[in-house]
């Protein structure tokens, strides 16, 4: 049952992922390419580094998935990685810019940073 289970749990995961829009890199080259492109526009950028042994990450992964369904114009992205010292840790971006960072699950600290950073001139 516990396979199961957890057959469940990532496919509802993957479903989440591919409706919020929520980029995944797992190949250091794909995010530099990525990374430099961004560059040329004014499109913030959310950064999520996390883990998923991490519960705070798994806490903030739904409040992620939405917020990339609400901010149409606000690129997501989502990295694992083992070397940070607090997870979840977001790194706003713009321009090639850092504008903000958040470390821990603050999903309302979050939230003003990417309304705070956002183009203004957007409306959904």
């Amino acid at each position: 049952m516990g396979a199961e289970l957890s057959a469940l749990q990532n496919a509802n995961r993957a479903q989440a992922m591919k409706d919020s829009q929520v980029l995944e890199f797992h190949c250091s080259t794909k995010w530099k390419a990525h990374f430099e492109s961004s560059k040329e526009t004014s499109e913030l950028m959310v950064i999520d580094f996390l883990a998923s042994c991490c519960a705070p990450s798994r806490f903030m992964e739904p409040t992620i998935n939405e917020y990339a369904s609400k901010y149409t114009d606000v690129e997501f992205i989502k990295i694992d990685v083992d070397e940070l010292k607090v997870m979840p840790t977001f790194i706003l971006i713009k321009k090639g810019k850092v504008v903000g960072k958040i470390t821990g699950a603050k999903k309302e600290e979050l939230q003003n940073k990417i309304e705070k950073h956002r183009d203004y001139y957007y409306y959904a």
